[in-house]
């Protein structure tokens, strides 16, 4: 498959809130042969579904197949591969990066407002920062810090909800 072929896909999978049901998509990918990028999955406003947002790259026809696959799982309720249609996409990251002098507290200090993320610890010459944003905005923050030390670094992988009056529901 060419690389203009594979493309990156944002499915949004509404299912039920029961034991097991990720290990049965996360199955689902695994026998195929299917890598997920990213998965992020919490209970919705009714406790008795979950949200799940996995990120996938293959070619429309993989990401087809992949759909159907889903569809058919019993504790699947509603599907959508959301890099169809116009949504939004967040990503979180926690990143600690040591501070060794008052001129490195300094210019993380500035790299963090400039790029509107939260310190929400400092400790011990560490800094401990909150950076939410598409992934790109993420990957660029990881960049302007990176003449420091980054001792530890933890993404969640992306969150995605359609734009608008579209909604994935029941």
């Amino acid at each position: 498959m060419s690389k203009e072929d594979k493309e990156r896909h944002v499915i949004s999978i509404l299912m039920e809130n029961e034991a097991g049901a990720l290990s049965r998509v996360a199955g689902l990918f695994s026998a195929r042969g299917y890598n997920i990028e990213s998965l992020t999955v919490a209970p919705t406003d009714d406790k008795s579904l979950s949200r799940m947002t996995l990120v996938t790259c293959g070619s429309n026809n993989i990401v087809e197949q992949i759909m159907k696959q889903l569809n058919k799982l019993i504790d699947v309720v509603k599907v959508k591969d959301l890099s169809e249609i116009d949504h939004i996409e967040r990503e979180m990251m926690f990143i600690k990066v040591a501070a060794n002098n008052m001129d490195a507290c300094g210019a993380i200090q500035r790299m963090a407002d400039i790029f509107r993320a939260r310190i929400i610890d400092v400790k011990n010459k560490t800094f401990t920062i909150e950076v939410t944003g598409d992934r790109s905005k993420l990957n660029a923050f990881i960049e302007a810090v990176s003449d420091h030390t980054i001792l530890e670094l933890v993404r969640s992988g992306s969150m995605g909800i359609s734009r608008g009056s579209k909604i994935l529901h029941v």
